[in-house]
């Protein structure tokens, strides 16, 4: 592991943060996750994007210049063939409920071995189950961002592992298909494809926005709207997305078959050369 806090290398068991920081006491952090092929982060610029914006939006301090700095140097020394590296955000140490001054803010940036679904698991697919508990988003004035108070995705990601599936389904109490514990959801239907919508409930996430692209560079058609959940029954394929697994088809869902389907992988192959043209 590789870990990076304030732009200053640490090793793993050095990195400390003061239990009175405010990611610990109330989980107030902000968070991406990004994919590195070799020494080449993917998609940084969206990321970061994101970040900044969601930092505005909570009036959170972002030192993007700082983090940028760190991200780079952090890259250079990633030796795996693809890493995951996580970059919070923490406000630092409180006293009460208020916030602390700007000044007492800090970054952290860790980054692990990783690996990408094989093709032969591409071609398996994963299974899903639906949550037992519900979507949940604690500033429900705003959207959906990634921030440390993660409770909800934890409890249903840990809830399909015991059920021997790869990813739990959010679904409102009016039935209303939102998002995996950890990725966006895409249906195809009669060639065209259909995703909820971002907002409030669901994650306007970096790879659902690069297949909505790569969607139209091809031709085809792709709506945002309300899904039902009883539309998986019917749907030609669906896919899951997420900056680690990029699209990975769904084989079932609560142990019920669903159809295979080519589309992902003509997607899949257009975000991977939109990927390699951008790290040119």
């Amino acid at each position: 592991m590789i870990v990076n806090i304030d732009g200053a290398f640490l090793e793993p068991e050095e990195a400390r943060l003061r239990v009175d920081d405010g990611g610990f006491l109330f989980g107030d952090t902000l968070f991406e996750t990004l994919k590195a092929h070799g020494k080449k982060l993917l998609f940084a610029k969206e990321h970061l994007d994101r970040l900044e914006l969601s930092a505005r939006l909570v009036d959170f301090p972002c030192d993007r210049k700082g983090i940028e700095t760190a991200l780079k140097r952090t890259a250079r020394r990633l030796t795996s063939p693809v890493s995951r590296v996580r970059l919070t955000l923490t406000r630092g140490s409180f006293e009460g409920l208020t916030f602390p001054q700007p000044q007492t803010a800090r970054f952290i940036i860790m980054a692990t071995p990783a690996q990408e679904p094989t093709d032969e698991e591409r071609q398996t697919g994963i299974s899903c189950v639906i949550a037992p508990n519900r979507r949940v988003n604690p500033l429900n004035h705003l959207p959906q961002m990634k921030r440390g108070n993660y409770a909800d995705c934890l409890y249903a990601r840990n809830h399909a592992q015991s059920k021997g599936a790869g990813e739990a389904l959010f679904v409102t109490e009016q039935g209303e298909l939102l998002e995996g514990a950890t990725s966006n959801i895409f249906l195809a239907r009669d060639g065209d494809l259909v995703t909820p919508p971002a907002g409030e409930l669901v994650l306007a996430g970096i790879l659902r926005r690069k297949v909505l692209v790569a969607a139209q560079t091809l031709g085809l058609s792709a709506v945002e709207r309300t899904v039902q959940a009883g539309e998986l029954e019917t749907a030609d394929e669906v896919f899951l997305t997420n900056s680690l697994i990029d699209l990975l088809p769904v084989a079932r869902i609560e142990g019920r078959e669903i159809p295979r389907g080519s589309l992902w992988s003509k997607l899949l192959a257009e975000v991977r050369g939109r990927a390699e043209k951008e790290q040119e």
